[in-house]
């Protein structure tokens, strides 16, 4: 029988949120393990290279990778208060005995008893079907930003990028600064679904932005050596005629939808919200859902900005301290909701209160 590993509060995820939620549990004085899947904890912020938007208590002007090493420092700061497990995936959940399994690496499997978890899954990327959308060459834009950000390798000569929205704006312009020709970023929609500052810095290089365009098929028949692309109409139909694109990298930066196979494993209650782009589970004011054991925070909840899921990550973090009953600044926790609150004014934020509307509660009866 593989050896139980005991923790007060199980942080799975160690990106924005993750990261937060321990930073603020191990501040109130709880022994915090956190589980993450990748080699270096960070998450999506070790992969940002661009000046972040907000507020200055998210770190706004400051580029991704080095709000990540400010998280990490305040972890530091608290001592053994925090564990962090890279290489590591929570491959289950066990709700009769609260036990989540772990594998580290491929080989090591262990089990983790937590009195509390906060699941900070962040998301999964979304692909299109098309013909020979499998051919080396064909990525989502994660794996291109891993390989350049991250590894310092760039994926090819020549990208058509399909997506508009903030990621496919914002790896264009990373792509152009390395050096890789954008052949042409394609758009499903009628209008950019990025904010302007990032399609306006991809413009002033040239780099044209084909609205109500789609990829249809990846030529080539080993790898990746071009693609189709043709127009749609207002009813997203295909009109006109295919017009053929040379390229040795498709990116796909086509939204991202929530991780959250371990909520439906632990009982969660859930429920499909479009504009949080996918399942997510029901949430109270503390992030806690209806395990009461469990909170959510980060794009395990709903898709948004990496400076809305640090601040979530504060708040599950505050709940689920309060819940080991460690002593807690009841001021934070107003403090945060203001500064969420913050963050998603405007027309966007308007779409993603609407979307948390319909799974937020007021309480969970005892």
């Amino acid at each position: 029988m593989k050896k139980v590993y005991e923790t007060d509060l199980l942080v799975v995820g160690g990106g924005a949120a993750g990261l937060c939620a321990a930073a603020e549990a191990a501040g109130a004085g709880a022994q915090v393990t956190v589980i993450e899947s990748d080699l270096h904890p960070g998450g999506q912020l070790v992969k940002q290279t661009h000046k972040f938007f907000g507020s200055r208590d998210e770190y706004a002007g400051t580029r991704g990778y080095k709000i990540a090493g400010i998280l990490l420092d305040e972890i530091a700061s608290l001592g053994d208060k925090v564990t962090i497990k890279c290489n590591s995936t929570v491959t289950g959940y066990y709700p009769e005995d609260g036990v989540y399994t772990v594998m580290e690496g491929e080989e090591n499997y262990y089990r983790v008893k937590a009195k509390k978890a906060v699941i900070a899954t962040g998301a999964q990327e979304r692909m299109i079907p098309f013909p020979n959308n499998d051919l080396p060459g064909v990525y989502g834009a994660g794996a291109v930003q891993t390989l350049m950000n991250v590894y310092g390798v760039v994926p090819g000569k020549r990208v058509l990028m399909v997506g508009a929205g903030n990621i496919g704006l914002i790896v264009s312009y990373q792509l152009a600064q390395a050096g890789v020709e954008v052949a042409a970023v394609v758009e499903a929609m009628p209008k950019v679904g990025g904010y302007w500052v990032h399609a306006a810095k991809i413009r002033r290089l040239g780099i044209p932005i084909l609205l109500q365009h789609t990829v249809t098929e990846a030529l080539g028949d080993r790898v990746l050596e071009g693609a189709m692309i043709q127009e749609l109409d207002d009813k997203f139909q295909l009109k006109g005629e295919p017009r053929k694109i040379d390229c040795d990298i498709i990116c796909m930066a086509v939204g991202l939808t929530p991780t959250t196979e371990l909520f439906w494993q632990a009982g969660c209650k859930m429920r499909y919200v479009p504009q949080l782009c996918g399942y997510v589970p029901f949430r109270d004011r503390n992030m806690r859902t209806s395990n009461p054991d469990i909170w959510v925070a980060g794009d395990a909840s709903g898709i948004e900005e990496a400076s809305a899921a640090m601040v979530e990550g504060r708040i599950a973090g505050h709940g689920a301290a309060k819940a080991l009953g460690l002593t807690v600044d009841c001021n934070k926790f107003s403090e945060y909701w203001t500064r969420l609150d913050h963050l998603r004014a405007g027309e966007v934020g308007e779409k993603i209160l609407a979307g948390i509307g319909q799974v937020m509660v007021d309480g969970w009866e005892a």
